[in-house]
């Protein structure tokens, strides 16, 4: 089990803040993929993301017990 936490624009259109899915061993790039298919509103190839707490490349491996965060952009001034 990957648990999946979600923030701002994207915690909007899933309408949830932390998912739990059932996938182990997979690339975040794959993962990216297998979100953007069960929810074709996400669009993640942008996204920053974070496994246990710090930052991962689409080639990281996520392994089962592991917390990836998917970050957008920020922007302000």
């Amino acid at each position: 089990m990957i648990n999946i936490l979600l923030f701002a624009h994207l915690q909007e259109a899933v309408g949830e803040s932390k998912l739990t899915v059932d996938l182990s061993d997979v690339t975040v790039a794959q993962m990216k993929e297998w979100m953007e298919k069960h929810y074709p509103q996400l669009s993640l190839q942008q996204m920053m993301t974070a496994i246990n707490e710090e930052f991962a490349t689409d080639t990281t491996i996520v392994r089962s017990g592991d917390t990836i965060a998917f970050i957008p952009p920020i922007s302000g001034g």
